[in-house]
């Protein structure tokens, strides 16, 4: 899964830090559900409460939010699409999805602080000749 706003298998407790640090209702991301292996949940902050509801995958590959018993579900073919859905009022959600918090991406090969430049490489017309006086 590769989403911005997907955090992978974070606990319930870090996403509700990371939710209340960005501090907006409507403030999301999602993450691997705890409890049901394969299932994620989209969690939405709404006046300091976190709101956790499951996404499921069907055999078909398109996602949907586990409703209570008479709510007609809706099924989407990727994530975006879904976000894209509640990200309109009144879709269901206690707050419809405003502000995404993504997830931090840490670069393969960091800089090295303080390394030494090599400039044997560079073309000529780079260098500034500084000459003395």
């Amino acid at each position: 899964m590769d989403h911005p706003v997907y955090h992978g298998p974070i606990s319930r407790t870090r996403c509700e830090e990371l939710l209340a640090k960005k501090g907006m209702d409507g403030s999301y991301l999602i993450r691997d559900s705890e409890t049901i292996q394969g299932a994620m949940c989209l969690c939405v902050f709404k006046q300091k409460i976190v709101y956790t509801y499951r996404i499921l995958q069907t055999h078909t590959g398109h996602y949907t939010l586990q409703t209570s018993a008479g709510v007609e579900e809706k099924f989407f073919k990727s994530l975006e699409d879904m976000i894209k859905h509640y990200n309109k009022r009144n879709k269901g959600l206690v707050v419809h999805l405003r502000h995404a918090v993504k997830r931090k991406v840490i670069p393969e090969h960091p800089p090295i602080p303080n390394e030494e430049v090599d400039y044997e490489d560079v073309e000529s017309s780079e260098y500034v000749e500084v000459l003395p006086s």
